[in-house]
């Protein structure tokens, strides 16, 4: 579990969304120390694949995180009462589409981020140098004035309004990196690679070591970072191509080396929280109806099946894999975009961005796995989603995958006639350990569809173990789409899969929902 979702919320907007930037950092100033990636020299789309191909060549170093120990005992508030001056934003009096803020290293931020910038093929070292930075009342003093890098860094783009520059991406955290869409707030996470998670014997956390950001032009949207990656198992080399909008998209090209076979490789992985919805109130005092930052996992399958699966927060970890071959896409959806299902004034879950995975090329075997994590807060990310292929990487190749990420709302890939827009569950009945549980599912149509023509719905509910029943289909007056209802008889068991599956006398059917339900 990764207690982090709260310090870096407040950490990453410490110093605000909004930048009336003026100046530049004294970038090419010498560096007080020997640096190992981010050197100023040459620069082409190869020199990051090239470093990590040399990486994974040597037994695997890992990065000194000493610091004075001023910074390496800072507490949270002392951290962040340091912020970064808008005024010192890279590039901002260039009137380019981007400016760029660094973080500072000290609390839980201790492994250094190398950073360059990169224009005409030539890449520049951005030196650490305290006056970038406002060190407000709470911060021990002295700073250090030694070149001790970074702890990530955000980019700013006119993303709401044209005239003012909104945070739009985070780097920040081993390989953690978010984003957002327009009238956005962040939420759910990405990373460049999970290795070994939910494993009994401990998850391995990739770092992304060093960055070359490259400069964007004065006519484009777009910006590019590419990152080096590394840890005990792997280096790699990621190209990332940013374009802010509804939804914001990230194109992402990656380039393993693995010093040890990958058995539990996760690509393209997304983490995220969801503490409680309606789905699930048990034992739950808390005055908002709901609280998640994401409320289902949604997948297209290589054949263009529509699955989506509820998420849950369940009493013992779990683990789901869903098999498949060549998928369309997956991704950690907020599908609930209603102000009355969370009554949160302050953490606005209705305005988190969904995240849309979807891979470019063929990705072969393997299976869009969810792992949740039980907790009792939604200070914790608790969530993790990601494609496990099938067949081990092995040490000593080389693996290439690419993928673009969606962040915003619902993916425009459709399949079927409708989807789920909304999962409730209660008790149904009593007597017994386990009581009979009555579970409502509403369907929305897809833009386009004319419920009319769609004739007859037809059900099919299917369980595990114990047994479906009074299974009911009706109009749903206040939505304009179908409501489902059946209930189930667990008849003692404590684990059962759910499946529903909705089509229509015209041939089209609607998403299928799945489910895990535990005691």
């Amino acid at each position: 579990m990764i207690d982090r979702r709260d310090f870096l919320t407040r950490a990453l907007t410490a110093v605000g969304a909004v930048m009336v930037a003026t100046g530049v950092p004294a970038v090419a100033r010498a560096a007080t120390q020997q640096h190992q990636f981010a050197v100023t020299g040459p620069f082409t789309r190869s020199t990051v694949a090239e470093i990590a191909r040399g990486l994974a060549k040597k037994a695997y170093e890992a990065p000194d995180t000493g610091l004075p120990p001023i910074l390496e005992n800072l507490t949270y508030d002392q951290y962040r009462d340091i912020r970064f001056r808008p005024e010192a934003a890279i590039w901002a009096d260039k009137g380019l589409p981007y400016q760029m803020q660094l973080f500072h290293r000290g609390s839980y931020f201790k492994e250094p981020v190398e950073m360059a910038l990169v224009e005409k093929g030539q890449a520049t070292h951005v030196p650490y140098d305290p006056n970038l930075f406002n060190y407000g009342p709470l911060v021990p003093q002295p700073i250090p004035a030694e070149d001790i890098g970074f702890s990530g860094f955000r980019l700013h783009s006119p993303l709401n309004k044209p005239d003012v520059f909104d945070e739009v991406l985070v780097f920040q955290g081993a390989s953690y990196f978010r984003s957002l869409g327009k009238d956005q707030t962040y939420g759910l996470s990405a990373r460049g690679l999970a290795l070994k998670t939910a494993d009994p014997e401990g998850e391995e956390f990739p770092l992304f070591r060093a960055f070359w950001v490259e400069t964007p032009s004065a006519g484009s949207d777009t910006c590019v970072v590419n990152a080096l990656l590394d840890s005990p198992s792997v280096s790699g080399a990621y190209r990332f191509t940013i374009r802010p909008g509804m939804p914001t998209t990230i194109d992402v090209e990656a380039q393993l080396f693995p010093r040890a076979d990958l058995q539990k490789v996760g690509l393209a992985p997304a983490t995220s929280m969801f503490f409680f919805s309606a789905n699930g109130r048990t034992e739950i005092d808390d005055f908002r109806p709901e609280v998640h930052d994401s409320d289902g996992l949604l997948m297209v399958t290589g054949h263009g099946d529509r699955w989506w699966r509820p998420l849950a927060n369940p009493k013992e970890l779990q683990i789901s894999a869903f098999q498949d071959r060549s998928p369309r896409g997956f991704g950690l959806i907020q599908r609930d975009r209603s102000f009355l299902s969370f009554q949160d004034l302050e953490a606005a879950y209705q305005r988190r961005p969904s995240l849309w995975i979807e891979p470019v090329g063929d990705w072969g075997a393997g299976a869009v796995t969810l792992v949740e994590i039980p907790t009792n807060s939604e200070i914790h990310d608790n969530i993790v989603a990601y494609w496990a292929p099938q067949d081990k990487i092995p040490a000593g190749t080389e693996y290439f995958f690419a993928y673009r990420l969606f962040w915003g709302g619902d993916p425009t890939l459709a399949a079927g006639a409708a989807y789920v827009s909304a999962t409730r569950s209660g008790r149904a009945g009593v007597g017994g350990p386990t009581p009979v549980r009555l579970f409502v599912i509403d369907y929305g149509f897809f833009q386009g569809v004319d419920p009319a023509k769609l004739g007859a719905a037809k059900v099919s509910v299917q369980a595990s173990k114990g047994t479906a029943k009074n299974v009911v289909v009706t109009a749903n007056p206040e939505t304009h789409g179908l409501r489902l209802s059946f209930e189930l008889d667990p008849q003692n068991e404590t684990l059962i899969e759910l499946t529903v599956a909705l089509a229509f006398e015209s041939g089209q059917t609607a998403e299928t929902w799945a489910f895990r339900w535990t005691a």
